[in-house]
Order: structure tokens, then C-alpha cells, then sequence
């Protein structure tokens, strides 16, 4: 018989694997996407403004599903679902039914108060008439994409419980196409071309949704309305969901506390925040929140089973996991920072300055790339015993450093001082929660652990050497042209992977036979 322990780790490593395949692609449909909305609208006035209207539903969206409704619901999903299918079903029908009025009444609220909300969030943009106006009708446009893509996100908690990975990780990529599409077929048809972008975005919410329903069907949760709200499993994540809810919106404060600093620093900073962050977002979405998305269903059914050497055990190997990718990818951005950035985004009116200071963004984001993917796992350990007060204690303690942070930084380093700022936060945040988690559960960090780490980080170092030697042969040249300066980019980075992944063999590392092996498995 295969130990339990092997047979959890196995599934969170092929759930991984779907979710972070599914998410790579996703990321380069963005960077696409981004690649075109740097190269039209550049990094001044309208496309600061359409990140920050655009924001607002997403962190409603973090708010309402991901960062709150969808993390209590797993969890009593499962309880559910072990007992029956049926009683599972139409408590997701209950649910999805009471998501859906409240996420209209929100979208209402949010339209006719958009004008305030970009005073508190971007007050800076005050003084600036026609970006502030143009911020607002954005906003307005665009409020009603968070009812689509929260839905998105329930249908995702649904479809995970299952066991189903790849139709809500692949829902994103429908987004970027959406707007990619419309940048370029819509863009000439408005007075204000960037308002095409919000008509891609509204276009792309309802895509996402849509493309969620088949795949429901098919495993078997058909979700009919249900307006019995007083079920008992919604007064169960009512409860989880209110601290859950708390500990979202002091995530989300931080990155609207950078908003707001930025919005007070030369014009740029938010852009340059915002491509950074998109960059740095490719291997923690595609490795970290992959690897997060797929172990919380396994700590979830771990839990019910009273299994608590095995959910110790999942979370030993999904942070080892997590670290052998994020340890690696830092040291990478860090030494490929400014060709990453020139190769991705230098054209059209994003120049060669604004490559430079978005590079500095993603040199302080890099830092603190193993914060912020680690985090992602024990969270989710704490939402799988249902608590989800822990979490936010902490992150308020963390969002205390942020702040502190970030007013002492930004004189200095600007833009990067917020971006160092969220990076120190989050690592403070990290550390806090692991030694409680250790409290809860007992040891869950072991000398296999450290060891790898160990051999994980002397492989990168191994790395950032084979790329400064690449450096010496081809010698970068930020004014080169851009096939130019794409060769140098492959190459660096086809060199390091080579270099890393023959070091780990050498030093006889298991994560990357674990995954080879799972992979071909």
C-alpha cells in the first residue's frame, strides 16, 4: 500500500503541475497583453489611471472570493462533500446564489461612490483634473467585472474540491485575450483610446465565467438559484469568512497604502510598481500560487480525516517545494533585472528610463519573492484547521511594518523604497506565522528541510555565476536593437536554468526528481 503521506504530496505536486502549466500560460498571455498596453499608452497619465481604476475591482474580487469567500469555503465544501455529493452540490448552489446578489449590490455602490474612492485611494490624481476624471469613468466602467470574475473564483473553489485544476487556472488567459483584442481592434474607435481596455476587461469577465459551467457540469455540480440562507454551512463560513475578510482587505491596504505613497511621487511610479510587480508575479504564480492552490484542497481533506502527521508532512514538502523554484527565480530576476524589463516593455513610449527605474521596483520585489510565495502554503494551513483569525493578527502587525517602512523608504529610493518596503513586511509576516503554525501543530521544518534549502541556494549561487559569465561573452547593451537584446536574454537564461538544474543533480537534490518523476509519471 503507498503511504498516505506519498499519496498527498503526489497529488499536490500533479495538481501543482496542471495549475502552474495552465498559469505559465496565463502569464505570457499577460505579458503580451501588458507588452501591448505599454507599447499604445506607455507609463503616463491614461495608463496610471487604468491601473488604478482597474485595481479596485480586483481587490474586491481578493476581498469578496479569493481573499475571503473562497478560502472558508473549501474547507466546509469538503466536510460536505464527504459526506455527500448532493448535500455538497446544493450547498455551492446556496452559495453562489447569495454571492451573486451581494456582488451586485456592490457593484451599484461602488459606481456611484467612484469618485470618493479614487480621492482615498489616489488622492495625488486630485490634483490632476483630467487624470482624475478619466480614473473615475474607468472605475465606473469597469466595477461590474467583479461580479463576473468573484463567481469565477467560487466556481474555482468548487471545481478544486473536486480535484479540478485547469479550467480555473486557465480562465485568466480568456481576460488577456479579451483585452489584448480590444487594444487593438477598439482602441481607435474612442475619443480616450485606453476606455477600449475597460471594454476588454468587462468582456473578459463575462468569457471567464461562461468557460467555468461545462466543466462544472461534468463533475457534477450543476448550480441551480437556492435562496436558503439560512443553511447551516453558510453561517459555518460566515464566521470563518469575517476574519478571513479582515486579513484580505490588510493584504490588499498594503499594496493601496504603495498606491497612494506612489501617487505622491514623480509621474510613473505607479506604472513602474505595476509592470515590476507583474514581472515578479510570473514564478510566484506560476510555482507558488500554484503549489498554494493545490495543497489546500489536500490540508482541507487532511483535517476532516484527523490526519496531522500527514498534513505536517504536506506542508514540509510544499514549502521545499516552493523554495527550490522561488530561490532560483529571485537570484534570476535580481542579476536579469534591467533585460527582463527592456525585452518585455521597451517600445512604443515605454523608453529606456522608464526600463531602468521599473527594474529598481523589481530588484525590491525579488527580495522578498520567497515571503511572498511561502506565505501562500502556511496560510492555507491555518484556513484548513478554519482558522482564519491567526492570519490576520499577523498581517496586521505586518501591515504596521509596511507602513513604517515604506514613509522611511520612499525619501531615499522612491518607487523602490515602497517595493523593499512590502518585501521586508511580508517577511516579517512569513517568520510570525511559521513559528505559530509550529505552536499548532508541532515541528513541521526538519533537517531534510534546511538541507535543501541548503543545496537549493548553493545551486542558484552556481547560477548567478554561469549568467555574469554570460555577461562577459555577449555584453549587454541596453541600446541595442531589440533582437539583440532578446539573444542575450535567452541565452542567460537558458544557460542558468541548464547550470541550476545540473547543480541540483549533482548535489543530489530530490526536489527536481520529484518533479521530473511526477511529471512523467
Amino acid at each position: 500500500m503507498i503511504p498516505r503521506k506519498e499519496t498527498e504530496n503526489t497529488r499536490v505536486v500533479k495538481a501543482a503541475w496542471v495549475v502552474g502549466l495552465a498559469t505559465l500560460l496565463s502569464r505570457i498571455f499577460g505579458f503580451i497583453r501588458d507588452m501591448v498596453v505599454a507599447g499604445f499608452f506607455g507609463a503616463g497619465l491614461s495608463a496610471d489611471a487604468f491601473f488604478v481604476a482597474f485595481r479596485i475591482p480586483n481587490l474586491l474580487r481578493s476581498l469578496f472570493a479569493e481573499g475571503s469567500l473562497t478560502i472558508a469555503f473549501i474547507p466546509v465544501f469538503t466536510g460536505y462533500l464527504k459526506k455527500s455529493k448532493n448535500q455538497a452540490v446544493e450547498f455551492a448552489g446556496i452559495a453562489f446564489t447569495l454571492l451573486s446578489i451581494i456582488l451586485v449590490a456592490v457593484s451599484l455602490v461602488g459606481i456611484l461612490l467612484a469618485p470618493w474612492i479614487i480621492r482615498i485611494i489616489a488622492p495625488g490624481f486630485a490634483d490632476i483634473p483630467d487624470k482624475y476624471a478619466l480614473t473615475v469613468f474607468l472605475t465606473r466602467l469597469m466595477f461590474p467585472y467583479i461580479i463576473f470574475i468573484s463567481l469565477v473564483a467560487l466556481c474555482m473553489g468548487i471545481l478544486n474540491s473536486f480535484r479540478h485544476f485547469a479550467a480555473p487556472a486557465l480562465a485568466p488567459v480568456i481576460l488577456n485575450i479579451s483585452i489584448i483584442a480590444a487594444a487593438f481592434l477598439l482602441k481607435d474607435y474612442f475619443y480616450t483610446p485606453v476606455l477600449s481596455l475597460a471594454v476588454g476587461v468587462l468582456a473578459g469577465g463575462v468569457l471567464q465565467l461562461a468557460m467555468q459551467f461545462p466543466f462544472l457540469i461534468k463533475v457534477g455540480a450543476r448550480l441551480k438559484p437556492n435562496f436558503h440562507f439560512d443553511h447551516p454551512g453558510i453561517k459555518k463560513i460566515g464566521g470563518l469568512m469575517l476574519p478571513a475578510l479582515f486579513g484580505a482587505a490588510v493584504y490588499q491596504a498594503s499594496i493601496f497604502i504603495n498606491t497612494i505613497l506612489a501617487s505622491f511621487l514623480p509621474e510613473g511610479s505607479v506604472s513602474y510598481l505595476y509592470y515590476a510587480d507583474r514581472v515578479v508575479q510570473l514564478p510566484l504564480g506560476v510555482f507558488a500560487i500554484a503549489v498554494g492552490t493545490a495543497s489546500l484542497p489536500s490540508f482541507s481533506e487532511q483535517m476532516v480525516g484527523g490526519n496531522y502527521e500527514g498534513l505536517k508532512n504536506t506542508i514540509s514538502f510544499s514549502l521545499r517545494l516552493i523554495l527550490f523554484v522561488t530561490i532560483p527565480a529571485a537570484v534570476a530576476l535580481i542579476a536579469l533585472r534591467v533585460p527582463i524589463i527592456s525585452v518585455l516593455f521597451q517600445r512604443g513610449k515605454f523608453d529606456a528610463v522608464s526600463t531602468v527605474f521599473t527594474a529598481q521596483a523589481l530588484l525590491y520585489y525579488a527580495v522578498g519573492l520567497w515571503a511572498f510565495s511561502c506565505i501562500r502554503v502556511i496560510v492555507s494551513a491555518f484556513y484548513a484547521m478554519q482558522d482564519t483569525r491567526t492570519p490576520v493578527k499577523i498581517a496586521i502587525a505586518a501591515l504596521l511594518v509596511n507602513v513604517i517602512m515604506s514613509v522611511t523608504l520612499m525619501f531615499p529610493l522612491k518607487h523602490g523604497g515602497l517595493a523593499l518596503a512590502t518585501s521586508i513586511a511580508s517577511s516579517v509576516n512569513l517568520i510570525i506565522l511559521a513559528v505559530i503554525l509550529k505552536r499548532k501543530v508541532g515541528t513541521f521544518i526538519g533537517k531534510n528541510f534546511w538541507l535543501s534549502i541548503l543545496k537549493t541556494t548553493l545551486a542558484s549561487v552556481i547560477m548567478w555565476l554561469s549568467i555574469n559569465a554570460v555577461n562577459r561573452i555577449l555584453e549587454w547593451n541596453s541600446e541595442g536593437t531589440l533582437g539583440e537584446r532578446l539573444l542575450f536574454l535567452v541565452v542567460s537564461i537558458v544557460v542558468g536554468l541548464i547550470v541550476f538544474a545540473l547543480s541540483s543533480i549533482i548535489l543530489g537534490s530530490t526536489e527536481v526528481k520529484t518533479l521530473l518523476r511526477i511529471k512523467n509519471g
